[in-house]
């Protein structure tokens, strides 16, 4: 359970980019690693599967309890070390009390906080702020530094300017514009984009091997206390294991470039409650998977595909054909546009009426809680669950099956579209912040004779 968090004292202080060149070092030294993020993110966790090959999730105070992100990261965390890295700036989540932050990841999860500043231009002022977010709260977490755009000349100034303020160094990444990763490839990722990106993180390797104490750092994560599961996660487990494979209800789920955005959480799940989980491609198969009993369909990017997925006739006519007979569905942002009559005007699935569109700006952004205002395949009316949103795509029909209300400000709105055997809507639901609503779904799949 050896594990250390890098953050940040703001965005934008070079969290992704050391958290790279970390990564790739403690790769090289032959580390089985696993990495996480703070926060609903599924752009760096895709990246880190798809450029490093790790097991990567998410974990968000928003959605669940401090046990509960105990509870997943004891069942994925890496054998040799786990590297987790925190959203925004170390204290800031929603609201003034700064809720689902990294600060309370680490504190969940008893993780060693390592901070990252952009040290540029500073000397003296980086301690007061390094020892400022080490004295903000009681249970801080804080144990070290990490400097990030200085020169090697400046570093040994730096180092004993905090260290005398109480704070380890750890080292430091000097500007390097060659190596820098932008956000852009951070999301889509082609083939050749990866070439270029594996040269980029082999020179971030090479940086962190000279400039970052390595060592330190492995002896730091070692330093974190053992958790212990609790009775609930260890008893799913438990039962999932009894489950004889020939009896598991097949789920068929959305994975290719246009649906690439899943909270491998909501796999593992489903995978415990007794499913198994079988991939499709809606790029390039045209049928689905065979003997399935329940289809999800998740988020990501449709609308970059839109000419592929409209000429695979043959698969749209049959989601709308299985669906219309009444197979248990979840379909989220990405996968609940590509349910409507079309795209931009492209002809889609067309079981959801109406067309989308893109817009100048953010639809919709941040966390959210969702109410059913009516029964349905994940819940009885009343129920509810924490969900989040991201999206500048906007629907002629967006539903009005749930109540949604904003954690930042109260904001309410109707959203989402639900039957006895449907949720579709912009929202991307997290299941382990209310397995109720898992349970329903693989009920339901189990009934479902097709």
């Amino acid at each position: 359970m050896n594990r250390i968090l890098i953050s940040g004292t703001s965005s934008n202080c070079g969290k992704t980019t050391i958290t790279m060149a970390l990564l790739a070092a403690f790769q090289k030294r032959g580390l089985e690693i696993a990495s996480f993020k703070s926060g609903p993110d599924y752009i760096d966790p895709m990246f880190h599967r798809k450029v490093f090959n790790v097991e990567t999730h998410n974990l968000d105070p928003y959605f669940s309890t401090e046990q509960m992100l105990c509870d997943q990261f004891i069942r994925n965390c890496g054998r040799d070390l786990s590297i987790i890295e925190g959203a925004m700036g170390f204290y800031d989540g929603i609201g003034v009390e700064g809720r689902a932050s990294a600060w309370e990841v680490a504190k969940s999860i008893k993780a060693p906080a390592v901070l990252i500043i952009d040290a540029k231009g500073m000397s003296n002022s980086a301690a007061a702020i390094i020892k400022g977010f080490k004295e903000f709260k009681e249970e801080s977490m804080v144990e070290g530094v990490i400097f990030n755009s200085i020169s090697p000349m400046l570093y040994p100034l730096l180092r004993d300017i905090v260290e005398n303020a109480g704070v380890k160094a750890y080292g430091f990444l000097p500007r390097e514009e060659k190596y820098s990763i932008g956000s852009r490839n951070l999301g889509l990722i082609t083939a050749d984009e990866i070439e270029d990106i594996k040269e980029k993180i082999n020179g971030l390797c090479e940086l962190a091997e000279k400039y970052i104490d390595l060592d330190g750092l492995y002896e730091l994560a070692k330093s974190a206390p053992v958790l212990e599961a609790s009775e609930d996660y260890k008893e799913l487990i438990e039962s999932s294991a009894k489950i004889d494979s020939d009896k598991k209800t097949r789920i068929a789920v959305s994975r290719d470039n246009a649906f690439c955005f899943m909270y491998k959480e909501n796999i593992e799940i489903l995978e415990d409650l007794g499913c198994e989980v079988v991939y499709f491609s809606p790029l390039e198969d045209e049928e689905l998977p065979k003997d399935i009993s329940g289809l999800y369909l998740c988020g990501g990017y449709p609308e970059l595909y839109t000419e592929e997925l409209s000429k695979n006739r043959k698969l749209c006519n049959e989601i709308k054909d299985i669906i219309e007979r009444g197979i248990p569905t979840i379909a989220e942002c990405g996968g609940f546009m590509y349910l409507h009559d079309s795209i931009e005007e492209i002809p889609m699935v067309g079981f959801i009426k109406g067309n989308c569109i893109k817009t100048d700006k953010l639809q919709r952004f941040g966390y959210i809680e969702i109410k059913a205002l009516q029964d349905n395949l994940l819940c009885n009316e009343g129920d509810s669950i924490r969900v989040h949103e991201f999206h500048y795509y906007d629907s002629e029909n967006c539903g009005e099956a749930f109540m949604a209300k904003k954690a930042s400000n109260g904001v309410e709105y109707l959203c989402c579209h639900g039957s006895d055997s449907l949720y579709a809507g912009f929202p991307h639901i997290y299941l382990p912040a209310n397995p109720d609503f898992a349970k329903s779904f693989v009920g339901n799949a189990r009934k479902w004779k097709g």
